[in-house]
């Protein structure tokens, strides 16, 4: 077996050099390449001033081209290609003669100016054109309270807006190219002396060893690195708010943020964070532990609710109050199917409406759902096909689960729910114990980047419940999270924070 995968790995590398080999293209060959395109310009300005110029138009900023470059090559037509370059005010120009640099950079916007046709080095002069959107209010992660800017799709527009929360040098930036085809430009950030390098080494070992020819988005990389690509837990929090990622730098964890992508990556993260809205942190400790625990029962009540009504109707009428089992009767009398018939036809009437509330325009996705609930609704109670009671119980589900903060963690609520259902159809209450022992040992397994997935709560980090079930107030927060290992746990001095409180007094 262990000769196979060697075989393999040498198989992998034979491919790879065979694959670089092809591409090692002459300046004539990657120039005779870049003519086939209809948006690649080259042209000599005259007889007189010999310097050719060579761009792709649909990269470029012609006003750039225009206004500022051609009159300088037409003014210093005698100079060298070097000397040129310390004539020309923009800056990394770059003076070369390798095809894979010229192919690289041209590709992203550079203009290359020769001396003359024949010769192979010349000038990469960075010109791309600065196309974005404007920043834009947080759509998934809105808050009431607190900042309104969210991630764009330029990815140093979105540097900039961690810079300027963390204007600090102890924050890096690495940069690594991914995707044999879209060549995307991913950068990790984290705090130098508060990260544990042992995050930072190991996701930039995993986003390095990505093979893939294209990468569109950062949800890419997230199915890609994650520590169990099985899983239907999210391992990573995928946020659009810079506010967030400045955040968890300070707390000594590593963000990730894509070119294209209007989100960040970050982690190690823990199963409690994706239940904690940043806007907890603009409100009073006492109302966010309130809305955190509202949220956290909305959970249990979205995965829970349908199961146990299956489960209670089939096997289970004994457990069901005397008051209450008339209205149960009177409530299903006429309904031709089983419980779990019933439950599933509202679940899935349910995300029939979120899908199609969710792809169409705005306006009309909203119409669609509030109309399309109602109607369905009532015309399934009417029709006898499902009880009342059910859809009560479906729709609170519902909308308990539309709670959770992080939309990677509602689809996985949304998902883990069918499994439920089918384990209470089988084996009643026992079948729901049994399905939730299973996905606990399997978050008990899981890891975020190598660190327990179910941190704080296992392993127990006392220090570290501060901040997870329920919020204590700033003051009482002093130390960084601990699962995370950060290389420096003190956030602040809590004696003399107390200290001047008491002299002030």
């Amino acid at each position: 077996m262990f000769g196979k995968r060697r075989q393999k790995k040498q198989d992998r590398s034979q491919n790879q050099s065979s694959g670089q080999a092809k591409t090692q293209l002459t300046f004539e060959q990657l120039m005779e390449k870049c003519r086939a395109s209809k948006d690649f310009v080259s042209f000599t300005k005259s007889d007189k001033h010999p310097f050719t110029i060579s761009y792709y138009k649909s990269m470029v900023n012609p006003e750039l081209v225009h206004k500022d470059l051609i009159p300088y090559l037409t003014s210093c037509s005698s100079l060298s290609l070097k000397e040129l370059s310390q004539e020309i005010p923009v800056e990394n120009i770059e003076h070369t003669s390798d095809v894979q640099t010229i192919m690289d950079s041209v590709l992203t916007g550079s203009v290359i100016v020769q001396s003359r046709p024949g010769k192979n080095d010349c000038l990469l002069i960075p010109a791309a054109t600065a196309e974005k959107r404007q920043i834009s209010v947080p759509e998934t992660e809105f808050s009431v309270v607190g900042p309104k800017e969210a991630f764009i799709e330029t990815l140093e527009v979105n540097i900039n807006m961690v810079r300027k929360r963390l204007p600090i040098p102890e924050l890096h930036v690495k940069e690594v190219t991914v995707g044999k085809l879209s060549k995307t430009r991913v950068v990790i950030l984290y705090i130098d002396g508060i990260v544990n390098m042992e995050n930072v080494n190991t996701l930039k070992q995993r986003i390095s060893d990505i093979e893939y020819d294209h990468i569109l988005d950062s949800t890419y990389i997230l199915q890609m690195i994650s520590d169990d690509q099985y899983s239907p837990f999210p391992q990573l929090i995928n946020t659009e708010r810079p506010d967030r990622v400045a955040a968890v730098l300070s707390e000594g964890k590593v963000a990730v943020l894509v070119d294209g992508s209007p989100s960040a990556l970050t982690g190690p993260t823990t199963l409690v964070e994706f239940f904690s809205a940043f806007e907890d942190y603009f409100l009073s400790w006492h109302i966010a532990s309130v809305f955190r625990m509202i949220r956290l029962f909305g959970v249990l009540f979205s995965v829970l609710s349908t199961p146990l009504y299956v489960a209670v109707l089939t096997f289970h009428y004994e457990m069901i109050p005397t008051d209450l089992l008339g209205t149960l009767i009177a409530s299903r009398s006429g309904i031709p199917f089983p419980p779990i018939v019933e439950a599933i036809i509202l679940e899935l009437s349910i995300e029939l409406l979120r899908e199609a509330g969710a792809r169409l325009p705005s306006k009309v996705g909203q119409t669609i759902g509030i109309v399309g609930g109602i109607v369905i609704g009532t015309a399934a109670v009417q029709a006898g096909l499902t009880s009342n009671v059910l859809l009560i119980i479906v729709a609170l589900a519902a909308l308990a689960s539309f709670t959770t903060p992080v939309y990677q963690m509602s689809n996985t609520i949304r998902l883990i729910r069918f499994p439920f259902l089918i384990f209470a159809q089988f084996w009643g209450m026992l079948g729901v114990a049994f399905c939730s022992a299973f996905i606990l040992g399997h978050m008990l397994r899981l890891t975020s980047l190598g660190r327990p997935y179910l941190a704080p709560l296992f392993p127990l980090r006392i220090t570290d419940l501060k901040d997870a079930l329920f919020r204590l107030p700033f003051n009482r927060q002093s130390l960084r999270p601990m699962q995370m290992r950060p290389a420096d746990p003190v956030r602040f001095n809590s004696q003399r924070g107390k200290q001047k409180n008491d002299i002030e007094e």
